[in-house]
């Protein structure tokens, strides 16, 4: 007799069938940091910086031990000279201080004196007084900006910047030769290079 074919029992179970007409849901993007916007300064005041919670690394430019505290030695404090001139000093001091902020230091450590005329910050603070000006120095936890005729009411600090954006008188001269005492870390000079070693000696 001829054999009968076999018939494969069918696999009894739900079947999975493909859905039609449905698509895979798109995986949302996960919003990433957003960047902080740091809009340039308007004259006269400064705009605000909030002082890091937690210690500040020393900026690129001003190499140094991290976590010590910066030495009384003037010496040891490395000098930075920017050429600007004289007009445009004070526009170079900015960005010297933007690039250390950015960089993680801290705005307490930073002290910004000028030869010439006040900076707008300190010109437009000192119209409320001197107490109240010299308060938000002896706080200590943001930029301050002075007079190299007034350093010797300034504290030290880990960073100081010069701009000499005027001609160095006796006076000028002398507080500019002052500032090398108030700088721990690094002392930058933004300003005309003869000017600025013709005050300052032509071994700094």
């Amino acid at each position: 007799m001829p054999e009968e074919p076999q018939i494969p029992e069918s696999v009894q179970g739900p079947r999975v069938t493909p859905a039609t007409g449905r698509t895979a849901p798109t995986p949302r993007p996960v919003p990433g940091p957003r960047s902080a916007a740091t809009p340039r300064p308007a004259p006269p005041a400064r705009r605000p910086r909030p002082t890091s919670a937690t210690p500040a690394a020393p900026a690129p430019a001003a190499p140094g031990p991290a976590g010590r505290k910066p030495p009384e030695e003037h010496s040891a404090a490395q000098f930075q000279l920017i050429p600007a001139p004289a007009d445009g000093a004070i526009d170079a001091a900015e960005e010297a201080v933007d690039l250390l902020l950015d960089s993680g230091r801290s705005p307490g450590d930073i002290l910004v004196l000028t030869t010439g005329e006040l900076h707008p910050w300190a010109a437009h603070e000192l119209s409320f007084g001197e107490a109240a000006y010299w308060s938000q120095h002896d706080a200590g936890d943001d930029v301050f900006f002075a007079s190299t005729a007034g350093v010797g009411r300034c504290a030290s600090r880990a960073v100081v910047v010069v701009a000499v954006n005027g001609d160095l008188d006796d006076t000028a001269a002398r507080g500019l030769s002052e500032v090398r005492e108030r700088a721990g870390v690094l002392l930058i000079v933004c300003g005309d290079p003869q000017t600025v070693n013709s005050a300052l000696g032509a071994g700094v």
